[in-house]
């Protein structure tokens, strides 16, 4: 597998988290070109305000010595939530497929010593701004907006 096919499997995620009536964020981790962990947003499956997707494929991903030789590949930039799983867990490289529809934390990350890469990738848009057009509600809360 190469990086398009490890974004190619957090959309997977993403669109499997749609498909239970969740947000479209999905994520995956990667060590040594091999999947660890996937996930996706769970916030309202499991009625659980910490279940973001990044935050789901670490506890999917079970418990591991060290997560300092892994990549974790997300569909949308990370909120201040996971960017600080990332950087307390010493996650050093993030790939987000897109930072239009929220620009996330990028800052704190790199602030943190941590490689961001954000492909921008145009399958992550426009799922992104389908959902957000569709429910807006359901949106604002996931990211903390009043």
């Amino acid at each position: 597998m190469d990086s398009t096919d490890f974004l190619d499997a957090a959309i997977a995620e993403a669109e499997l988290g749609r498909s239970e009536g969740g947000i479209p964020i999905g994520s995956v981790l990667v060590r040594g070109g091999q999947v660890i962990g996937r996930g996706h947003n769970r916030r309202v499956q499991q009625q659980d305000q910490t279940a973001h997707a990044e935050i789901d494929c670490l506890r999917r991903a079970g418990r591991q010595r060290s997560l300092h030789d892994t990549v974790l590949y997300s569909t949308l930039m990370p909120c201040y939530l996971c960017a600080g799983a990332v950087v307390q867990f010493g996650i050093p490289r993030v790939v987000a497929g897109e930072a239009r529809t929220f620009t996330g934390a990028r800052a704190f990350l790199e602030a943190h010593g941590v490689e961001v890469i954000d492909r921008d990738d145009p399958r992550c848009v426009a799922m992104m701004q389908q959902f957000i057009a569709a429910q807006p509600e359901l949106w604002h809360e996931d990211i903390g907006v009043r």
